[in-house]
């Protein structure tokens, strides 16, 4: 699921109908237990709801019923190690994807419902989604496995001799902080706060001095991170944000943020050699999803208690 929101299902990848069968807004009406997960009932009318998500994205709708297995694991998983997104965060996430296909919060609403997927269902996807890495990252750390020196003069070799070249940023996070318990009420004020100061935003140098200016902004150097390295979603905005320009504001769980992009170049060393074969890696595998995600979900299958009903 992760996988599908890396080729851009957020961006507006799904095939959104414009009419639909009457018979479509009865997909998932259904109220039968189907499976049970770890003791986690999975309807007749969940899967109906995935199938029908499914032949949106043009996708065989046969796996809806092994997706919703996988996918009660993974939230289940999320929640033990409390790496579950805000949401905020999801909010966000399903608002920029309706807003790449040109339609309103409602009109998105009212295209799912009619297709039999319903706006919750896709939420609810949505936030597996967006959780999941974290989970994985928890799980087996951020980097995966080193290169040795032997394989990435191989690896090296096979290119022609020559080292990778790929960009390097020097990031910068800025955090408009917002309390749990105040968040419905100031979120937006915060967002507000946080877009506005971004035309303002001196550079990496200067924004401890510039955060001081305003009530609880938080600065912190992320350092050197390979544009392979930098979280996903987060990397979108950094490719487009301009060297000492700042992405777009995002909520995250611990408020508002924007980074600041203190340096940008293209580097051609051994590290980013390495963090360059180590992305070609992934994405020859499971169609460029992670394969620690891949046996983390192997893990749970085996340990799981799945009563097909």
């Amino acid at each position: 699921m992760a996988g599908l929101l890396r080729a851009g299902l957020l961006a507006g990848a799904l095939c959104l109908p414009t009419t639909l069968p009457a018979a479509a807004a009865a997909a998932g009406s259904g109220t039968a237990v189907a499976v049970v997960v770890n003791g986690t009932v999975i309807t007749t009318g969940d899967i109906a709801k995935r199938a029908a998500f499914l032949k949106l994205q043009r996708q065989n709708p046969s796996g809806a019923r092994e997706q919703m297995i996988d996918e009660a694991l993974k939230r289940a998983e999320v929640l033990r190690l409390q790496q579950s997104v805000s949401t905020e965060e999801v909010d966000a996430a399903v608002q920029r994807f309706a807003a790449g296909n040109k339609l309103s919060i409602a009109q998105l609403s009212q295209v799912l419902s009619q297709a039999g997927v319903g706006l919750d269902h896709f939420k609810a996807f949505v936030a597996v989604s967006m959780s999941w890495p974290r989970a994985v990252r928890v799980r087996f750390g951020s980097g995966g496995g080193r290169l040795s020196n032997e394989e990435l003069v191989r690896r090296m070799q096979e290119n022609g001799g020559t080292k990778p070249v790929t960009t390097e940023y020097f990031l910068q996070q800025v955090i408009f902080v917002v309390p749990a318990a105040k968040r419905n009420a100031i979120i937006g004020k915060r967002q507000a706060e946080a877009n506005a100061s971004r035309a303002s935003y001196p550079g990496c140098d200067d924004a401890k001095t510039f955060a001081a200016t305003m009530r609880d902004v938080s600065i912190r150097n992320l350092g050197r991170m390979m544009v392979q390295e930098i979280p996903e979603d987060w990397r979108p905005l950094v490719e487009k944000a301009g060297d000492g320009k700042t992405t777009a504001t995002r909520v995250t769980e611990k408020g508002v943020e924007y980074l600041g992009i203190c340096k940008k170049r293209q580097v051609s060393d051994d590290l980013a050699a390495e963090v360059v074969f180590r992305a070609e890696d992934l994405g020859k595998q499971k169609g460029g999803e992670d394969p620690n995600s891949v046996k983390y979900m192997e893990e749970l299958r085996k340990r799981a208690q799945i009563v097909t009903k």
